[in-house]
């Protein structure tokens, strides 16, 4: 089985040198990820730029562009044939509840799918991220499965590892996202010629973290595997929103 495998950390990784590592010793992985750290990039496109591809010592293939930059020239145009599956990781640091909106490591696996392919986003959850191993062998796990029990349409895995020794982690949950508190901590400063800088700051505080949440199995030294659809049609509203409708907008 052949694997695309790309980032947002950049293709000097850690990570991704570690997934590329266990992932290559059973299936031909060929890696394209950004030439630099792109994290929380989204599904963000290089429109207004010609997109340059290089390849690094170590193997790997570097782009001048966005994580779904990298999958979409991959898939597109680089690669002689699809590949059978899409991972995007390991990222230094989790994907829980809202950061999936802004993840670019979400996103290189969004448009896997988005190009037909099915797709996975892993992320290791933790501050010091010193166990990318564990992560990896997740996956290699996930992927094994994979193979007798496809993904459904529409969907990718979102799989967050807490950062702990294989052996620590608690198995595996099928989770929800949660969701966090709204973010408030903007910093204001000043550049060196006294005009207005603004930085991000910490993510909001977690919200809805309750049981069943991608949140509540990381505090519990479990791992969190959380499907997404690609289609964000919200179906259940669709008849409420004819209803609306009927009402008329202008009188």
């Amino acid at each position: 089985m052949h694997i695309l495998l790309s980032n947002d950390d950049g293709v000097f990784a850690q990570g991704l040198a570690s997934l590329y590592a266990q992932l290559s010793q059973h299936y031909d992985v060929t890696v394209i990820a950004p030439e630099s750290n792109c994290s929380a990039q989204s599904n963000a496109l290089s429109i207004r730029k010609p997109l340059r591809i290089e390849k690094q010592q170590n193997g790997f293939y570097s782009v001048n562009g966005t994580p779904s930059d990298c999958v979409h020239l991959g898939i597109n145009q680089f690669m002689q044939t699809d590949p059978a599956l899409v991972i995007s990781g390991i990222n230094h640091g989790p994907n829980l509840g809202d950061d999936v909106i802004y993840s670019g490591t979400v996103a290189a696996a969004t448009e896997g799918r988005y190009m037909g392919l099915p797709a996975i986003a892993v992320s290791l959850a933790g501050d010091s991220c010193e166990n990318f191993d564990s992560a990896a062998r997740i996956v290699l796990d996930i992927v094994k499965h994979l193979q007798q029990h496809p993904l459904a349409a529409n969907q990718i895995l979102n799989v967050n590892v807490p950062d702990l020794p294989y052996e620590s982690i608690q198995g595996i949950e099928v989770t929800r996202q949660g969701r966090r508190h709204r973010a408030e901590s903007m910093i204001k400063d000043t550049d060196p010629f006294g005009n207005d800088i603004y930085w991000y700051g910490p993510v909001g505080l977690e919200q809805d973290a309750g049981p069943g949440t991608d949140f509540h199995a990381i505090a519990h030294q479990q791992c969190s595997v959380t499907p997404l659809s690609v289609d964000m049609t919200a179906y259940h509203s669709l008849e409420e929103m004819k209803n609306w409708l009927n009402k008329k907008i202008k009188s």
